[in-house]
C-alpha cells in the first residue's frame, strides 16, 4: 500500500458535503476529505493487516504529513493499537513528533489515544512528555493529560503506576494557571476521571489547586465527589 493509494482509497470513500460540514466544525485551515469514521477505521484495519511495521510505521508518516484531516486520522490510526511488535521507539517517536505539531482538537485527540497506547507499552516514555508543559504549542501541553488518560483510570494500581500517576498530577498542577479552555478542560477531564477511581488523590489535587482552576473547571472536576 502506497501512500498515494491510500490516499486516492480516502478519497473515494469522502464525501464533500461531509467534508464541508468537518471544515467548519473542526475550523483548522486544511483539506478534508469527508471520510466516514467507519470507514476511515475499515480502511486502517486492512492497511495493518497488509503491511508489516516498517510499512505501517512508512504510511503513517506519509499520510500524517498530508496535511488532510481524514489522512491524519488514518495515520493516527494505524499505530493505535495495544501491542505493537517489536515495539522499539519507532512508533512513538513518530507519534510523539506529531504531538509537537499537532494542529486542532479531532486529530490531537485520534493520535493521543495512540500514544496512550505506547505509554501504556512503555512507562519509561513519559519522559519525553516532562518538556511538554511548557511547551509553546497549547495542544502540546494538552496531550500531556490526553495520552496519560488510562493512569486516571486505573482501578486497581500497582505501586508503579501510582507514581505515575502522582507525577502526572504534578504536571496537571503546573497547567492550573494556563488559562486556555482547553487545557482548563483537559485538567478538569484528568482530575474527574481519576475521581471516581481514586478520590482521596483527586480531592487532595482540588484542595491544593483547585483555587487556581477555572470556575468551570473547577466544577467538572469536583463533579463526581
Amino acid at each position: 500500500m502506497t501512500p498515494g493509494a491510500a490516499l486516492d482509497a480516502l478519497r473515494a470513500a469522502g464525501d464533500a458535503d461531509r467534508a464541508a460540514q468537518m471544515a467548519a466544525e473542526h475550523k483548522v485551515p486544511r483539506p478534508y476529505l469527508g471520510v466516514p469514521a467507519p470507514a476511515i477505521e475499515a480502511l486502517t484495519k486492512d492497511w495493518r493487516a497488509a503491511l508489516a511495521l516498517d510499512g505501517r510505521l512508512a504510511l503513517a508518516a506519509a499520510l500524517w504529513e498530508t496535511d488532510v484531516h481524514d489522512a491524519m486520522v488514518a495515520a493516527a490510526k494505524l499505530l493505535t493499537q495495544a501491542r505493537i511488535r517489536p515495539d522499539d521507539t519507532g512508533a512513538w517517536t513518530l507519534i510523539a513528533g506529531w504531538a509537537e505539531r499537532f494542529r486542532g482538537r479531532a486529530v490531537a485527540d485520534h493520535a493521543g489515544i495512540a500514544g496512550q497506547k505506547r505509554l501504556v507499552a512503555d512507562p519509561a516514555r513519559l519522559d519525553t512528555l516532562s518538556g511538554w508543559t511548557g511547551h509553546p504549542n497549547m495542544w502540546t501541553r494538552r496531550a500531556v493529560l490526553v495520552m496519560t488518560l488510562p493512569w486516571a483510570k486505573q482501578n486497581h494500581p500497582k505501586a508503579a503506576d501510582l507514581a505515575v500517576r502522582d507525577r502526572v498530577l504534578g504536571w496537571a498542577a503546573s497547567l492550573c494557571d494556563d488559562r486556555d479552555w482547553f487545557i482548563q478542560t483537559a485538567v478538569a477531564r484528568w482530575i474527574r476521571d481519576l475521581s471516581r477511581h481514586d478520590a482521596p488523590r483527586a480531592r487532595a489535587f482540588l484542595a491544593a489547586h483547585g483555587a487556581r482552576l477555572a470556575p468551570f473547571a473547577r466544577r467538572e472536576a469536583a463533579r463526581h465527589l
